[in-house]
C-alpha cells in the first residue's frame, strides 16, 4: 500500500507540472478512486484526469471530471482550481458560468498558477465575466510575464507598446513582445516584425550589462539612467529587486528630461508603488512635467 501510494503522487507530480495525460494500472486507478472517495485532495485531482482522459476501464467523462476537480477545488488544489475554472469557462461538464470561471482561477491565480494568471488577465484585459479593469489586466498579466509565459509577454507587450490601460512605455513593451518572440510566439513574431518594418528597434541600452550601464548611468547617459530604474523595480537582468534605488534612479533620470521616467513617476505616486504612499499631488507634478502645455 506504501508504495502505491508513493506512486500515486508521483503521479500527481507529473500531472501537475506537465500537464499531460498518464496511464496507471487498474489497481492503482481503484486505490485513487478509493482515496479520493476519503477526501484526499491529491488522489481528487488524479481521478479528475481519468475521467477528462478516458483511461484505465474508466469512460471519459466531463461531468465526472468537473465534479472530482471542483472538489479538489474547494480544498485549495491550484492546479485543480485552474482547470475547474477552465471547465466553468467552456460550458465542459457543468454550465458555462464566466464569472464563476473567474472566480476560480483568481483562487488559481492568487495561489501562483501562471496558467491561471494569464487566465484571469485576459478576461480583466477583455471584459469577460468580469468588468473590464486594466489595471487588473496588468497585474495579472505581469504576473504570468515575470514567470516567462510567452502569451502573457505579447499581450503586455502590446498594452505597453500602445499605451492600452497604462503608461505607454515603448521600450519595456518591446522588449516583453522580444522576449515572447524568442518563446516562439508567433503573434508576438508578427509584431516585431511589423515594428521593424515600421522603423522602431528595441534600445541597444537595454541589453547592455549591468556595469556597462552602471558606468553610463553615472556619468550623466539619461536613457541608461532609466533603463537602471527599471531593472531595479522588476529585479530583471541579474540586478535584485531595490525600490529605493529605483526611485532613485527614476528621479534622476525624470530630472534630467527623461520623458518616460517622469510617467513612470507620475505612475507610481499615481498608485502608490515600489514602497511609496500614493501622492496625487506628485502624481500630477509628474505627469504634468512629461506632458508640458496640457
Amino acid at each position: 500500500m506504501k508504495k502505491s501510494l508513493v506512486g500515486a503522487f508521483l503521479l500527481l507530480w507529473v500531472v501537475m507540472v506537465t500537464n499531460v495525460a498518464f496511464a496507471t494500472s487498474k489497481e492503482e486507478a481503484t486505490m485513487i478512486s478509493n482515496a479520493a472517495e476519503r477526501g484526499s485532495e491529491g488522489a481528487q485531482v488524479l481521478l479528475a484526469v481519468i475521467y477528462q482522459d478516458g483511461a484505465d476501464g474508466y469512460a471519459k467523462n466531463d461531468k465526472m471530471a468537473a465534479h472530482w476537480f471542483e472538489l479538489a477545488a474547494e480544498q485549495g488544489n491550484a492546479y485543480a482550481q485552474k482547470t475547474i475554472g477552465d471547465y466553468y469557462a467552456q460550458g465542459r461538464g457543468v454550465t458555462k458560468n464566466l464569472k464563476v470561471a473567474a472566480d476560480w482561477r483568481e483562487k488559481a491565480a492568487n495561489r501562483g498558477n501562471v496558467l491561471a494568471q494569464l487566465s484571469l488577465g485576459k478576461m480583466y484585459l477583455y471584459g469577460e465575466g468580469v468588468a473590464q479593469n486594466n489595471e487588473k489586466a496588468e497585474k495579472w498579466l505581469s504576473r504570468a510575464a515575470f514567470e516567462g509565459n510567452s502569451e502573457a509577454q505579447y499581450l503586455l507587450g502590446s498594452m505597453y507598446r500602445m499605451g492600452y490601460g497604462v503608461v505607454r512605455n515603448e521600450t519595456l513593451g518591446g522588449n516583453l513582445l522580444a522576449k515572447s518572440a524568442g518563446q516562439g510566439y508567433q503573434d508576438a513574431i508578427k509584431a516585431l516584425h511589423f515594428l521593424e518594418n515600421v522603423g522602431f528597434q528595441i534600445e541597444e541600452t537595454f541589453y547592455k550589462r549591468m556595469p556597462n550601464l552602471q558606468k553610463l548611468a553615472e556619468d550623466g547617459d539619461v536613457e541608461a539612467q532609466y533603463q537602471i530604474a527599471m531593472r531595479y523595480e522588476s529585479g530583471s537582468y541579474g540586478v535584485k529587486q531595490d525600490n529605493a534605488k529605483a526611485l532613485a534612479w527614476f528621479n534622476k533620470a525624470a530630472s534630467n528630461g527623461h520623458v518616460l521616467a517622469m510617467k513612470s513617476l507620475g505612475h507610481i505616486y499615481e498608485k502608490g508603488l515600489i514602497g511609496v504612499k500614493a501622492d496625487p499631488k506628485m502624481s500630477e507634478y509628474w505627469y504634468g512635467k512629461a506632458t508640458p502645455g496640457k
